[in-house]
């Protein structure tokens, strides 16, 4: 969550942070009006109090000199009440500033390019050179139709539309670069865990995905429960409301699970195939941080993911998110984008996101810095998303028969 102490002190800095992030003149407008509201309803409580504590001290005297102490407990009595009233209403005063507020993203570092979409981001740079085909390559539903890998039909059968059946070698091939994924993490120092695939909204709210996209989640009927949207719920959400000793810094995480995400408002997008699904595996890596070190460990995340691309022999850009196109949690994300011959474009495959303090705040994660409690930065990535690195081989590694090649690191798990 924002710094409310922040905004309520820089409140036109803030503001302009935030507008390059989309948020409405409104919603920031909506925000200083429940500031003062709040601030009122203090002031009102904390003079009744201190007028509270004044009669109750006038009452010990004119009890200890024999006065007559009626009329005087009838107004410590009729405060009481009062008390009581303006209490509740700062609490309502608060609660309405805290509900506003979760509503409102991170703000974005000052280095991140201002930008108002992803045509606005910032191509860094470009690993492998695509590969020259001399033959026209096919998109990957045409291929899994020609070796038998996807079922499409089945898969909607099954569920409904934007879900998919694996089979055979494609079903192999899954696993194995979920393996490879998890080995490589693990090799680079990410501890691995299992998660629960499902996480009570508390979890969520944790990580800015409640109450923001709740129309994006699946929920269980009748649980406090939904099924995660990626494992960055889970592995980030193993330290809430926790105080970590600095020496442990960073914690760095990796694990396994399938993804479930309505796709609100990607009607008509991506409709075909296999690049945008309720249900998608990925492996994620998640980094528990010195506000210091952060930085330093979002260079690190995004290097192992591009090198992961790299040992595949995948084409790949690394690209700088512009202010309009950030995540709501995120202060600064660089996406990878895999190139894919037959779409004859490159596609996200994985984003890197730091949230600075944003996650920590609203999950309470801190870390014990001398005598004082700091909160500390949280960390994310894909390395890599499955479905979509299966369809990158896919492409990539095709045979004008429509045969497909396995690269070499992957032949081991294969």
């Amino acid at each position: 969550m924002i710094d409310l102490k922040y905004i309520e002190k820089n409140f036109d800095e803030a503001a302009a942070k935030l507008k390059k992030k989309g948020v409405d003149t409104q919603i920031l407008e909506k925000l200083k009006t429940l500031f003062v509201q709040l601030k009122e309803a203090n002031s009102a409580l904390e003079a009744a109090q201190a007028e509270q504590n004044s009669m109750s001290k006038l009452f010990g005297q004119y009890k200890r000199e024999g006065k007559d102490v009626g009329e005087l407990k009838a107004k410590v009595d009729e405060n009481k009440e009062r008390i009581a009233q303006l209490q509740e209403k700062a609490r309502e005063a608060e609660a309405a500033l805290y509900e506003v507020a979760l509503a409102i993203p991170n703000f974005p570092d000052d280095a991140v390019p201002e930008g108002e979409d992803e045509e606005d981001n910032v191509e860094l740079r470009k690993v492998l050179e695509p590969r020259r085909f001399d033959f026209e390559p096919l998109e990957h539903w045409a291929l899994a139709e020609k070796n038998g890998w996807i079922d499409f039909e089945r898969g909607v059968k099954l569920a409904k539309s934007r879900f998919s059946v694996l089979r055979g070698d494609a079903a192999r091939l899954e696993r194995a670069l979920i393996n490879f994924f998890l080995d490589t993490n693990r090799e680079k120092g990410f501890e691995e865990l299992c998660v629960p695939f499902m996480n009570n909204a508390h979890m969520l709210q944790g990580t800015g995905q409640l109450p923001k996209f709740e129309d994006d989640l699946f929920k269980i009927e009748g649980e406090d429960l939904y099924l995660i949207p990626t494992a960055e719920v889970p592995l980030t959400n193993m330290y809430n409301g926790e105080i970590l000793p600095e020496s442990e810094l960073p914690v760095l995480m990796t694990g396994y699970t399938p993804c479930f995400r309505k796709e609100a408002g990607s009607a008509g997008r991506d409709t075909r195939g296999m690049i945008r699904q309720h249900q998608f595996d990925k492996v994620e890596m998640v980094a528990i941080a010195h506000p210091e070190k952060s930085d330093d460990v979002f260079e690190m995340m995004v290097q192992n993911a591009s090198d992961i691309l790299t040992a595949l022999g995948l084409p790949h850009r690394v690209v700088e998110l512009c202010t309009g196109d950030l995540g709501f949690s995120a202060a600064r994300t660089i996406d990878l984008e895999v190139w894919l011959p037959g779409q004859n474009k490159y596609r996200e495959i994985s984003s890197i996101s730091n949230t600075r303090d944003f996650q920590a705040r609203r999950a309470k994660i801190r870390f014990k810095d001398g005598k004082k409690n700091k909160l500390v930065h949280t960390l994310n990535g894909s390395a890599l998303a499955v479905g979509r690195t299966l369809i990158a081989i896919m492409e990539n590694y095709q045979n004008e028969d429509g045969s497909i090649e396995i690269p070499e690191v992957l032949k081991k798990y294969m």
